[in-house]
């Protein structure tokens, strides 16, 4: 028998990390999905400081209301079950759980006792029923940091090293670049957040990636080729 071809094999081993502690896996992201939320609407009900209205910079004023914007926004949660979904081993899936979890608690204890809202948008929510479900049930208090950006940052970064080991092809890991890069963009589009609470939560999800990669095992940056450099330089005469 013929051995896959080379080009052929990323699919082998992404199929083998998505059947890998599948049923933990869904068991995990069904948990934590629904513990995050629970945390979340109880966080944002019971501030202890006093809530504050984000200011707004020249950057803002270049996103306009763009409904269309919201199916990038709703599509984070189907978004983060990538980063679990293609861990390896049992350390890399609990080092996913635990940033998660660390970048979850980190967003709720600012938005406990440094409560902020995002200033009111000259936009007739009545005429977009799903903006105004969102804006119903996302009441004030949570905006700074974004952990929607957040969480797509850490997913990205998490899920471009997963597909760099298995040798995915460009266009699927383009995709998981332009797919962070729509939910960051949606959070402006929707008027959810301003800038400066994307420039936080991007800060934040930094952070869980570094975190991510401690517990994991990974070095936070690629190793220099130093046998390469080794092998380069002339022998030492002896």
């Amino acid at each position: 028998m013929q051995p896959s071809a080379p080009t052929d094999d990323w699919r082998r081993q992404l199929g083998l990390r998505l059947r890998t502690l599948w049923r933990w896996k869904a068991t995990a992201d069904t948990l934590g999905i629904a513990l995050f939320f629970c945390g979340y609407f109880w966080v944002m009900r019971h501030p202890v400081g006093r809530v504050t209205v984000m200011p707004l910079t020249p950057v803002d004023g270049w996103f306009s209301f763009w409904p269309a914007a919201f199916a990038a926004y709703v599509s984070l949660w189907v978004y983060v079950v990538a980063a679990p979904a293609l861990a390896r081993d049992r350390r890399e899936l609990l080092a996913v759980g635990g940033a998660s979890l660390a970048i979850s608690l980190a967003g709720f204890a600012l938005f406990m006792i440094f409560p902020t809202e995002v200033p009111p948008a000259p936009v007739d929510w009545s005429r977009h029923p799903q903006m105004q479900f969102l804006k119903s049930v996302d009441v004030s208090g949570n905006a700074c940091p974004s952990l929607h950006v957040a969480f797509a940052v850490f997913t990205a970064c998490v899920v471009a090293r997963q597909l760099r080991a298995i040798g995915a092809p460009g266009w699927l890991r383009g995709t998981n670049v332009v797919w962070c890069l729509a939910i960051v963009h949606s959070t402006l589009a929707t008027h959810q957040h301003v800038v400066w609470d994307v420039v936080a939560g991007g800060l934040l999800g930094a952070a869980g990636v570094a975190l991510h990669h401690r517990l994991a095992g990974w070095p936070l940056v690629r190793a220099a080729r130093r046998p390469a450099l080794r092998a380069a330089q002339p022998a030492a005469p002896g």
